[in-house]
């Protein structure tokens, strides 16, 4: 006949002992902690973002009613090309919009540029466009040379300082099989990635800074991590205490 006893019966959901109804309270308010913790915190940033754009797209839109009006003038398309790049350097572009911003900036390329600045622009276009086609090595000395000799040219026409990381990011995006047109059924889906890459959710949880780290990095990567190892060491305090309090002996 077996004892009828629980001494060593545990189960979490139903628990048999004070002690063990203790251990798993505690357990629970220290998930519910860490739960608030975590997807508190998310629920704010949804309460609190606003779609901020950034300083190239508040340019491309001064500019690029002219361009649909088709009253665009030199200035204009350089501005926009300027932000368009701003876009093509990004990490992560879907082809379908990189193909489209492609298109716009090698087409007000060939806009913008006029005389001796487009016959040289076209010279050194072609040759790279050649090198880029037959080779495999962007480090050799060839394919180099001619991306250098084309970066000051583009830098010219689109208006860019030397030190402006945009001026060589354009010998990779402008290319001359794209300069035939840029036409009304592009509009749409260069304004769609215009907006796509250019406007961002912020609020003042990923605008604030802390110790000098945008505070909502700190909080997930610092601050959760100290509320982590906070609760594992209260629990094993807790813990102890119940165990004196209930005489359990480990």
């Amino acid at each position: 006949m077996e004892p009828d006893n629980n001494e060593f019966h545990f189960s979490f959901f139903k628990p048999t002992t004070e002690s063990a109804r203790h251990n798993r309270n505690m357990v629970v308010q220290f998930v519910l902690i860490w739960a608030v913790a975590i997807f508190g915190f998310q629920i704010l940033l949804k309460v609190f973002e606003e779609r901020v754009p950034e300083p190239a797209y508040d340019v491309y839109k001064s500019y690029w009613p002219m361009v649909e009006s088709g009253e665009m003038n030199s200035d204009a398309l350089k501005y926009i090309s300027q932000s368009a790049l701003s876009v093509l350097g990004k990490v992560a572009i879907d082809p379908v919009h990189r193909e489209v911003l492609d298109n716009f900036v090698s087409w007000a390329a060939i806009n913008i540029a006029e005389g001796d600045l487009e016959s040289e622009m076209l010279l050194k276009l072609t040759r790279f466009e050649s090198l880029a086609a037959s080779t495999e090595d962007i480090t050799s000395d060839e394919y180099v040379a001619a991306k250098k000799e084309l970066i000051p040219v583009l830098q010219e026409v689109f208006g860019l300082a030397s030190n402006d990381v945009r001026g060589r990011i354009a010998p990779l995006e402008i290319h001359s099989s794209l300069m035939e047109k840029f036409d009304e059924s592009q509009y749409v889906l260069f304004m769609e990635a215009m907006d796509f890459y250019l406007i961002h959710n912020s609020s003042f949880l990923t605008t604030g800074r802390f110790l000098g780290f945008p505070f909502h990095y700190f909080y997930t990567a610092v601050l959760l991590l100290i509320l982590f190892v906070a609760i594992c060491w209260l629990y094993c305090v807790r813990t102890d205490m119940f165990n004196k309090r209930y005489g359990i002996e480990d």
